[in-house]
């Protein structure tokens, strides 16, 4: 009897998920959202209680893995880029894409960034430097915060979803003397960018650098990505760059919705 319990015992020890499984099923949760969410939130989508989610989301923020925003979680940066967890979010291919954005770097001759949103950043997926570049911090990283870069507002202003994340977080650090770092500012100049179509940065995440970007909407009519010009701070020259990017966004929107059938 003592030894039927026993094997009892081990086949449904065997039956149980690991701590592994659990951690690669809230992994997987993690990567199916573009923005950072709650414990209650991957408690829901992995049936996992809300206490083991908690105690495996802070292991797998020790191990790189994820880390914490705020309140809420996400992929660790350097597991997104593993995983190409940024590519997979853009629809159409660089096939697609990449002929519109040599045509922007052709007409400024700056660097050209592609950019999705990543966790309350900005991640770079496509960039073409220009060979008079300035530096940025971005470079080698490539991403960026949000709220004092042209693709990072493009982004707020035309994804209600990550608007809303990000704003509950409250605070926008200061890079520059120029750094917006207030809400409501932040929220007035969105507003512009969104009646325009075109954001601006000037000199508001580095020294010296200026970036113009506009939105690149997917077959369903929502953004998917933002394409921005950066070079260094000249107003006359960031005048011409802004309607450039906005005639290649525009471009690049109609390219991705023929390919899907979409009306353009």
């Amino acid at each position: 009897m003592a030894r039927t319990l026993s094997v009892h015992e081990d086949v449904s020890t065997q039956a149980q998920p690991s701590s592994l499984e659990k951690g690669v099923e809230i992994l997987r949760a993690l990567a199916g959202n573009a923005h950072p969410v709650g414990v209650a939130h991957v408690s829901r989508q992995t049936g996992l209680p809300k206490s083991t989610v908690h105690r495996l989301l802070g292991m797998l923020c020790g191990q790189r893995l994820a880390r914490r925003v705020g309140t809420d979680y996400t992929l660790d940066q350097e597991l997104s880029e593993l995983t190409g967890a940024l590519r997979t979010r853009v629809p159409g291919t660089r096939r697609v894409v990449l002929p519109h954005l040599l045509r922007l770097y052709e007409t400024t001759r700056q660097t050209v960034n592609l950019a999705v949103g990543q966790g309350l950043e900005a991640g770079y997926i496509e960039r073409l430097y220009g060979c008079d570049r300035v530096e940025s911090p971005s470079d080698g990283v490539d991403r960026a915060p949000l709220h004092c870069t042209a693709a990072g507002k493009v982004l707020l202003a035309f994804d209600p979803e990550l608007r809303r994340a990000f704003f509950s977080h409250g605070v926008l650090e200061r890079f520059t003397r120029r750094t917006i770092t207030r809400l409501s500012a932040l929220e007035q100049e969105l507003a512009v960018v969104h009646r325009r179509g075109v954001a601006y940065s000037r000199e508001e995440f580095s020294g010296g650098v200026s970036c113009a970007a506009a939105p690149v909407f997917g077959p369903d009519g929502r953004i998917c990505m933002a394409v921005g010009v950066a070079g260094q701070a000249n107003e006359s020259r960031l005048a011409e760059h802004g309607p450039a990017v906005l005639r290649v966004a525009l471009a690049t929107t109609t390219a991705l919705r023929a390919r899907r059938g979409a009306p353009a």
